[in-house]
């Protein structure tokens, strides 16, 4: 008996190595895919699986250098060097190249890199799970593997094309919601992410990423994924807004609170800087509802409200304020 456990366990120690290459990190199959903008030369990686917190694994990017989607049996190593070489200044599909010829477990690996100038190269390993298969397009490439069949990949090309409208990161949410149409991942769907670097390298380095969205594990994450973008855009108008009170200017505050209100119609943070940038525009009458909505849902507004005077966020008379503290 203790001879066929021996055996037993080195069988299974053998196919544990068998499954996981040489060089892996993470074993993250699922579909991405990498793109362009060619007006504003933004780069973005959009990326779904049936693994848990994808978005440490398979998506980089860097701005002023490119993006990458390194997955299947992956190695983190495609996307750290793949990003330092095209920074030096090599092509993607001399810095893809140079990795793979270095890389012992290339045949388990599916890789995508796209550089700033537009360059853009992948590669399916003959070791990727069935459907594998990758698209490299003109500004774009798709890539899939472990997928329900091959149609995902050509549903990802269609719909991104088709939403040619959309904003760069918007159009890479609606391919990877066509992928999940159309089949997605044979094993179902777990988490998701969502990067958007620029073409020119920022002033200060932690403004690097302009988006960067995880969904870590939830049922529906590509649709999780798509309400967090939509978060996003949001708050990007409040900060538009913010930034406007500070410069005093609550006209143009107003404005961008009301678009933000439109994307996040419920959302009582944003209905409170409104009611805010309101009194700010000398329409207090017209913030009246706003606030006395708010405070009846959850008083800690009202204190709020209360302590904006004193760091210059507000500007209204005692008598007014007094008033409002009082609905």
């Amino acid at each position: 008996m203790l001879s066929r456990y021996i055996i037993f366990c080195c069988l299974i120690a053998i196919t544990s190595f068998a499954q996981k290459p040489a060089n892996s990190d993470e074993f993250a199959h699922t579909f991405s895919i990498i793109a362009q903008d060619p007006e504003t030369g933004d780069m973005a990686v959009g990326v779904q699986s049936h693994w848990f917190s994808v978005g440490t694994a398979v998506p980089w990017g860097k701005s002023g250098v490119g993006v990458v989607a390194t997955q299947s049996f992956v190695n983190q190593r495609y996307g750290y060097e793949g990003l330092q070489l095209m920074e030096s200044g090599l092509t993607a599909s001399e810095a893809l190249e140079k990795i793979k010829a270095e890389d012992e477990g290339a045949a388990f690996r599916q890789v995508a890199m796209l550089s700033k100038n537009g360059t853009i190269a992948a590669f399916t390993g003959e070791k990727c799970v069935e459907a594998a298969l990758h698209l490299v397009e003109d500004t774009y490439s798709i890539q899939a593997n472990m997928m329900e069949d091959e149609n995902v990949v050509y549903a990802m090309r269609k719909a991104y094309e088709e939403n040619n409208n959309l904003e760069l990161a918007e159009r890479v949410v609606a391919a990877m919601k066509a992928a999940q149409a159309s089949g997605g991942d044979i094993r179902g769907k777990q988490s998701s992410a969502l990067i958007v670097v620029s073409k020119d390298a920022p002033e200060h380095p932690w403004l690097d990423k302009k988006i960067d969205l995880r969904v870590e594990d939830h049922k529906t994450p590509v649709e999780e994924l798509s309400r967090l973008l939509n978060s996003q855009r949001a708050y990007e108008y409040m900060k538009k807004g913010d930034v406007a009170m500070e410069n005093e200017d609550p006209k143009a505050a107003l404005e961008a609170y009301n678009a933000a209100e439109k994307l996040l119609p419920n959302n009582d943070e944003i209905k409170f800087w409104k009611a805010v940038a309101l009194v700010n525009s000398d329409q207090v009458k017209m913030s009246i509802p706003i606030f006395e909505r708010l405070f009846v849902n959850d008083k800690r507004w009202q204190r709020l409200l209360q302590r904006l005077p004193s760091s210059e966020l507000i500007t209204i008379d005692k008598s007014a304020l007094d008033y409002l503290l009082n609905l």
